[in-house]
């Protein structure tokens, strides 16, 4: 009988359970979409109790879909959207909401230690800037807001760690996770309470749990899990992943040859050293899913989750006519969006739904309308714009290297060819795309057979677990086109910098 590995994402708008074999084949899976709590401006909330329900749904349709037998799957690990902050009560239910990586309550603190030598002492120890998504601005936050929940914290969650810990009634810390929270020492590899008292929250120093690896087990199904579930009772489950280390990992991202793109909610483009990059060239710097490597990451929450809140609010027309020619809207959006030529507009998106590359307080814009632009032309310039965000990222990254050999791109705009060609004519570079459409569930099932014994490690699963698809080369007129258009993105994103912090006043 073949093993079988389940793998399950909570990311920035959906739940997934995906099932493989031992080489990579997707066999059955599941989605539904994550209900969104906005209780006021810069909050973005996730019922916990509901999102512990549709992980059940989702796992209990890719069983049923998959018609196996559930004794057959030999190992599970969970990802999810990395920041942002979910946390058990002493009362033994969630305290509140959780709270998702696009987040922006907390802006006021990461200046605040930027400007009294917080951010300066503890990079010595975390090696990365802080961001207002993250758990020790979150956390500070609550201390000063609401001390009634800080107070009954009993355990400190990331999304797939909370989702593990209703798996198995276990609680774990696994390290890539919490490496890029702000609340770990990376040279250390260790909590410390010396740390969390520079946030002012050592008080919190137990309710971190202990730390394992990707590829550790770190519990079993429960019989109450596998009832909800039907999961087997005892079926092991691993550590898993930070979100942006498993799509990493499914692209075959094993040494320092190629930068990882995934365009998703986020804009993650990252590649893999064995030693940090400490001159603050770069945003973060954690601890990658393989042992002796740290993950060096631009990110934003800039990416192709700003299409999505563009197409919901102004191409209602598009999504009618699509369904009346019985097309996809996202197949007909690139339909349109082809027939208008790279060099036919220059129309600016600023893709800042959740804020900019480095500032929360920063809101989205069309800039360059006329009267003569049209439809199509206003949709290719949000892709266009999406793209010229994350060549922000980009850029930074190939400062602190002499080359790279192609971007290996995932997330919703790896699904658009067109789209996916748009990012390798401006970043100037080949686009690689992976034989899977789900790179987030497709690394936990690595990790899961790595922790069941299948594979020695995680560069030998993916040997058998990754498939390249295609290649895509840059257009070279094109990307001079697109090389004019990016400079006119960053010259107008630069002047608008300080005209952001106008709408709170």
């Amino acid at each position: 009988m073949p093993n079988y590995y389940l793998g399950i994402d909570n990311g920035g708008t959906l739940c997934k359970a995906v099932l493989f074999d031992g080489l990579g084949t997707e066999i059955a899976s599941a989605a539904s979409e994550l209900v969104m709590i906005t209780p006021q401006s810069g909050f973005t909330e996730r019922d916990m109790n509901a999102l512990w329900e549709a992980n059940c749904g989702v796992i209990r349709e890719a069983l049923a879909k998959s018609q196996i037998d559930p004794a057959a799957i030999k190992g599970i690990a969970c990802t999810g959207h990395g920041k942002g902050l979910y946390l058990w009560g002493k009362d033994g239910k969630p305290c509140g909401n959780g709270i998702v990586s696009t987040d922006g309550r907390a802006w006021e603190y990461p200046p605040r230690w930027e400007r009294d030598g917080t951010a300066e002492r503890v990079f010595e120890k975390t090696c990365q800037t802080i961001l207002a998504s993250q758990a020790v601005s979150i956390l500070r936050w609550m201390k000063d807001h609401q001390p009634e929940v800080f107070g009954n914290i009993k355990w400190i969650f990331e999304c797939k760690d909370y989702i593990r810990f209703m798996l198995t009634g276990e609680a774990f810390a696994e390290i890539t996770d919490y490496s890029g929270a702000n609340l770990l020492n990376l040279r250390k590899k260790c909590f410390e309470k010396e740390l969390l008292a520079e946030f002012g929250l050592e008080e919190l120093f137990d309710a971190l749990p202990p730390l394992k690896g990707s590829s550790e087990i770190c519990g079993h199904v429960t019989g109450e899990t596998a009832k909800q579930t039907g999961l087997a009772e005892g079926t092991p489950v691993a550590g898993g992943m930070f979100d942006i280390d498993a799509c990493a990992i499914a692209m075959d991202i094993t040494n320092d040859e190629n930068i990882a793109v995934i365009a998703g909610t986020w804009s993650i483009n990252e590649y893999i050293l064995k030693t940090p990059m400490l001159d603050r060239s770069v945003m973060m710097n954690s601890l990658y899913c393989m042992d002796g490597y740290y993950l060096i990451e631009e990110c934003s929450p800039t990416s192709a989750g700003n299409f999505a809140w563009f197409a919901d609010m102004f191409l209602a027309e598009e999504k009618a006519a699509a369904k009346a020619q019985g097309k996809d809207f996202y197949d007909y959006r690139d339909e349109l969006a082809g027939k208008v030529a790279p060099d036919e507009q220059s129309i600016i998106f600023f893709p800042y739904i959740f804020g900019s590359n480095y500032d929360p307080q920063a809101k989205a814009a069309i800039i360059g309308l006329d009267s003569h632009h049209t439809k199509p032309q206003i949709i290719r310039a949000v892709m266009e714009s999406i793209a010229f965000c994350h060549k922000v990222h980009i850029e930074k990254l190939l400062a602190g290297r002499k080359s790279t050999r192609a971007l290996r791109l995932g997330g919703g705009v790896a699904k658009s060819m067109f789209w996916a060609q748009i990012f390798s004519d401006v970043m100037n570079l080949p686009v690689e795309l992976i034989d899977t459409d789900e790179l987030g569930t497709l690394g936990c099932a690595m990790a899961a057979a790595v922790a069941s014994g299948e594979y020695a490690d995680l560069a030998e699963a993916a040997k058998f677990m990754v498939k390249i698809k295609c290649r895509l080369e840059p257009a070279e007129e094109n990307a001079k086109i697109y090389n004019r258009k990016y400079e006119l993105y960053k010259s107008i994103s630069g002047a608008l910098e300080n005209s952001w912090r106008k709408f709170y006043a």
